[in-house]
């Protein structure tokens, strides 16, 4: 008997990361040697602490319970003392912070809970895809703002037209951004609080790589800014910072509305993260973040050593001072999916195509450093050798 897909599902495009792996399979069945530089998974072990932590908590019998939909209570307190110390936030841990299977589970529900059928919520592109999919699970329009490298991949907010914006309930943003690697400054989010306010549109702000930087500055937290609560939420991750992309561990933080609204929804379709996976997070963000400068240092060795070989082939790079991803420009006339495509096939090297990420990423690619410096540069001598 024939079923067919709900129109939700079939509208949605397919999950670029699912056919990069199946490509890459493909071609390194026939026995070529990969330098797979696609999906941005961390190659370093979760430190030690974190590890022993998890070993301890699952130990305890009373952690094998459902654990508080919402999040321990600890936790909450712990990320609450992140942001007064990282941040100078104050946050209420009660009111104001949730608990994630990992930022991806909260983003893609967090339209639930405020966008009916056929309003509009504002999408970057190039960007996550994962803000796209969560407007169409709940019936929402997705426009896209095109990041252009003129502006420094910002959005410009400022040039949506009145009529859509009466229909938006929710602009997303993320910076330091995937997959440009660019960041935004204090004005910025200054200036988008101010916007959001006079139209009454929530500012979601996934802040995934808020510390996998190697710049002088840290990068602020929207939360920062005067009047942020009063529009923002903003989504975290432990995945990149801490090298914990399997555990599944995130938080959202922000106004008690937005904050409200997710826990309702998260409350009838899960229940919860692990408490023994939260007090391992407890320790990821209470020890020692030594290790965490020291992955921001390596990101910019492995950086350096695979822009040469990027550049011999005739390649742009977009400068930056944060995420693990290097953003290049093609030469003109070639498109992203016949780069990476000759790429994975003549050199072995695996690259995201820009426009995977959205229309506007055509005529770019994305690199994730997540190899050792010396496949980096054995990445780096086979680009040498091509020509774009």
């Amino acid at each position: 008997m024939p079923f067919s897909f709900s129109s939700r599902l079939a509208a949605l495009p397919p999950y670029l990361f699912a056919e990069l792996d199946r490509v890459r399979d493909e071609v390194r069945a026939r026995g070529v040697d990969i330098i797979d530089l696609g999906v941005g998974d961390p190659d370093r072990p979760t430190p030690r602490p974190v590890v022993e932590a998890l070993a301890q908590a699952a130990e305890n019998p009373a952690n094998h319970q459902y654990p508080l939909y919402s999040g321990m209570n600890a936790f909450k307190d712990t990320v609450a003392q992140w942001y007064k110390t990282r941040h100078q936030v104050d946050l209420d841990p009660a009111r104001e912070i949730c608990s994630l299977i990992g930022s991806k589970e909260g983003i893609a529900h967090f339209p639930l809970a405020f966008v009916n059928p056929g309003d509009v919520v504002l999408t970057p592109e190039p960007g996550y895809p994962v803000y796209h999919s969560g407007a169409l699970f709940c019936g929402g329009v997705s426009h896209f703002m095109p990041l252009l490298e003129k502006n420094g991949f910002l959005p410009d907010f400022e040039s949506i037209e009145p009529g859509l914006l009466k229909k938006a309930k929710i602009i997303w943003v993320n910076y330091p951004n995937n997959p440009t690697g660019a960041t935004a400054a204090r004005e910025f989010y200054g200036k988008l609080i101010a916007w959001a306010a006079r139209h009454e549109i929530i500012v979601a702000s996934d802040a995934a790589y808020s510390e996998m930087t190697f710049g002088d500055e840290p990068h602020p937290s929207i939360l920062e800014l005067p009047g942020a609560k009063d529009v923002a939420i903003e989504f975290h991750s432990l995945s990149k910072t801490y090298n914990m992309t399997g555990w599944r561990l995130g938080w959202a933080a922000g106004g008690e509305t937005f904050i409200r609204g997710l826990g309702q929804v998260k409350n009838n379709v899960d229940s919860g993260v692990f408490q023994a996976i939260q007090m391992a997070g407890m320790a990821a963000l209470t020890g020692d973040q030594a290790p965490v400068r020291a992955m921001g240092r390596l990101y910019k060795e492995r950086r350096e050593a695979l822009t040469p070989g990027l550049e011999a082939a005739g390649l742009s790079v977009f400068p930056s001072s944060a995420t693990f991803y290097v953003w290049v420009r093609l030469p003109a006339g070639v498109r992203s999916a016949d780069f990476a495509s000759r790429l994975l096939h003549e050199a072995g090297i695996v690259a995201t195509p820009g426009n995977g990420f959205g229309p506007s990423g055509e005529g770019y690619a994305r690199f994730a450093l997540v190899q050792e410096v010396e496949r980096l540069r054995e990445a780096a001598a086979r680009l040498a050798k091509m020509k774009f």
